[in-house]
């Protein structure tokens, strides 16, 4: 029996053609819309967040290592005299804007979380889909090496790995893809393992079709959910992750801006002095978190199987069951 993915169906008159997979593009957003109205907030402030860090040399008010030495620790708002800019923000210990600062920031976060989830996740996932299909000792020794670094605390692993291989940005992304390989190959390997058992795997290994060719016409496209779930899922938590090696002082190197190194270098020492410091990154920070757990619950509830059974049923149930004021 052939995959459902690519598999012969129905053919109806103008159903199924390019042409027509365009106009229901939109529909299906609106639907998306209308059933997780969170997901659609989670997407606008990522959005948001994105054309901030594309454009940032547009909006930033300030460069990015000017220093105005006579104005250090100026308050939200304070005026530029020389030009009439405003440090809307407030300005550091060097006297740079914070805004400035804050906006090319969104552009070493995003950039982190999105190289790091995008290789960590995918190839634990094609680990975990291997390790599902060959099973026996293959699946043994993957799953015992999973273990092995689930072991760790995350930042403990983390920080001995940036320890180990010298604080730069590419050391972080590094950091980052080892921590997120072994829970990506737990997850999936979990629905690798259901979908080896359908019939058209079976059909296809009697049909003497060789292994890797299985696992990637017929496995991976049906372990596409668990994976696109796990990895919104995870962007948030990658940016939280980043900021901390920062804060930490192994992060980003002090002369790159990211929002855990501006908490660590001036926020930190001077928070007494201009508590803004550490309010603006922080809020920026949770507002970035918040988002991508808004889109990834929408996602994972749009995409689960089982939420998308039990909220069918939900619904049916409510139908049936009469108002009170119907009642008698």
């Amino acid at each position: 029996m052939p995959s459902p993915r690519d598999g012969p169906s129905l053919s109806l008159p103008g159903v199924g053609s390019e042409a027509d997979v365009r106009p229901r593009l939109l529909p299906a957003l609106l639907m998306f819309a209308r059933r997780k109205p969170l997901g659609v907030v989670g997407s606008a402030i990522l959005l948001g967040l994105v054309v901030m860090a594309t454009v940032g040399p547009v909006l930033a008010p300030f460069d990015l290592y000017e220093v105005h030495i006579p104005y250090k620790y100026a308050g939200p708002g304070t005026i530029y005299e020389e030009t009439g800019r405003r440090f809307w923000l407030g300005a550091d210990q060097l006297g740079r804007d914070t805004l400035s600062r804050l906006i090319y920031g969104a552009r070493v976060s995003l950039y982190v979380s999105l190289v790091s989830v995008g290789v960590g996740v995918t190839l634990g996932a094609l680990i975990g889909v291997i390790s599902a299909f060959f099973g026996g000792l293959v699946d043994l020794v993957v799953q015992r090496a999973v273990d092995s670094l689930m072991a760790f605390p995350a930042i403990i692993l983390a920080l001995a790995i940036v320890a180990l291989a010298g604080v730069s940005l590419r050391n972080v992304i590094l950091a980052l893809i080892v921590l997120l390989m072994p829970a990506a190959a737990r997850v999936v390997r979990a629905q690798a393992l259901s979908v080896r058992e359908t019939d058209y795997v079976q059909a296809a290994r009697a049909a003497g079709a060789g292994s890797w060719r299985i696992i990637f016409q017929h496995m991976v496209p049906n372990c596409a959910a668990p994976y696109i779930v796990f990895a919104t899922a995870n962007l948030g938590y990658a940016v939280v992750v980043e900021a901390a090696l920062s804060f930490l002082g192994v992060g980003t190197p002090p002369d790159v801006p990211s929002w855990g190194g501006m908490l660590a270098i001036t926020g930190q020492k001077y928070v007494e002095v201009s508590p803004w410091l550490v309010i603006f990154p922080s809020v920026v920070v949770s507002l970035t978190v918040f988002g991508f757990n808004l889109l990834g619950d929408a996602l994972r509830d749009v995409l689960d199987p089982r939420l998308r059974g039990e909220q069918a049923t939900t619904s049916r149930l409510d139908q049936r069951t009469p108002s009170p004021g119907t009642e008698g």
